[in-house]
């Protein structure tokens, strides 16, 4: 007699999905705003816009991933910061543009659903949104057995926040003279993990627990140290100051990122001795011998964040974000480019 296959049988158990979505529930309710107008597990996520206070609203969104570092987290075993940094590379690039965060969506895909594991991914993904002060609206859980190994899994996020469009920041109105301010990230974040983990792992077998001079912890807990979410301290500077620009550094570094908001008669003069570089970003350099140029286009190199201001609001601008906890320096200003120069220099 034929046997009767089931889904479980192909390595898909519905039934410990259900379990996993009932068990994050309680979490996700923590994160919801009063325009979230609906039970978690309907087929799509609603929201309530509420457009009193926006006279020409913009909705911005921004998709991302997290990339390699889900590596270090999956080798480590540790899995309950991974999902800050899914929230903080989505909504660290809306609130760039001026927008408020409003709601966020999560794609977790996994070779096995382990209700433990997935439990401690979704409090990272949580404790990002409260962080952000968006909403986690919806998302998808998927087992896809045959595409990952069992211990394996992937994420991806969505958020859409909202702007007015008199209040749009794009870098347009960046003019010579206006002071360029960084603002401290707190490691890698999340990007140039790939080259990280050849150069430590492959290259030099640097062991995760292994110490170095300069970093307060083990070489894996500082890779895994969760992206720095800048949200709030924008929102808070947007009240009082006009923020001509604002660039995440992110893939790309310095040298990709600046020019997308720099307009072309502009070159943004970056001092590189104005701020310190984090130890781990020297330590993968030495290690792997790689020159200054590809440091600052695959590293952050310290910087999360800039802000373009106007100059008679810099230094205000510098100790305010102090106030709220940041580290912020003055690292560089806009001069006028002529045709053949780089949209950014290094002096």
């Amino acid at each position: 007699m034929q046997e009767n296959f089931h889904y479980k049988s192909a390595g898909v158990d519905i039934d410990k999905s259900n379990l996993f979505i009932e068990k994050i529930k309680p979490l996700l309710k923590k994160t919801f705003r009063k325009e979230v107008t609906h039970n978690i597990g309907g087929f799509g996520g609603l929201f309530h816009l509420d457009l009193g206070k926006i006279k020409n609203p913009i909705l911005v969104s921004s998709t991302d991933g997290v990339g390699t570092k889900l590596k270090i987290a999956q080798m480590m075993g540790i899995h309950d910061t991974i999902g800050i940094d899914l929230v903080a590379m989505s909504v660290n690039d809306v609130v760039v543009q001026g927008a408020e965060p409003l709601f966020f969506l999560d794609y977790y895909a996994a070779g096995k659903i382990d209700v433990a594991k997935s439990e401690q991914i979704m409090e990272g993904i949580v404790k990002g949104c409260l962080e952000a002060g968006c909403a986690l609206i919806g998302g998808e859980t998927a087992e896809m057995p045959g595409l990952y190994k069992e211990d394996e899994y992937d994420l991806a996020g969505f958020c859409v926040g909202i702007v007015d469009s008199d209040k749009l920041i794009d870098g347009s109105e960046i003019g010579v003279g206006d002071r360029i301010i960084g603002i401290a990230s707190n490691g890698l974040h999340s990007n140039g993990y790939s080259l990280a983990r050849k150069v430590l792992f492959k290259d030099n077998n640097v062991n995760f627990r292994d110490r170095f001079d300069g970093i307060d912890c083990d070489i894996g807990s500082e890779l895994l140290r969760p992206t720095k979410i800048y949200v709030k301290p924008i929102l808070n500077l947007l009240k009082n100051f006009v923020l001509k620009g604002i660039v995440h550094i992110t893939g790309g570094g310095f040298i990709d990122n600046l020019p997308r908001i720099v307009p072309e008669p502009c070159q943004a003069k970056i001092a590189k001795n104005s701020w310190e570089i984090p130890p781990v970003m020297a330590l993968i350099q030495k290690k792997g011998n790689i020159e200054e140029a590809e440091m600052f286009r695959v590293f952050n190199m310290g910087i999360g964040m800039m802000l373009v201001v106007h100059e008679k609001d810099a230094s205000e601008v510098v100790e305010r974000l102090k106030h709220m906890g940041q580290q912020a320096y003055l690292i560089g200003h806009i001069e006028k480019r002529d045709a053949n120069q780089a949209p950014v220099i290094f002096v």
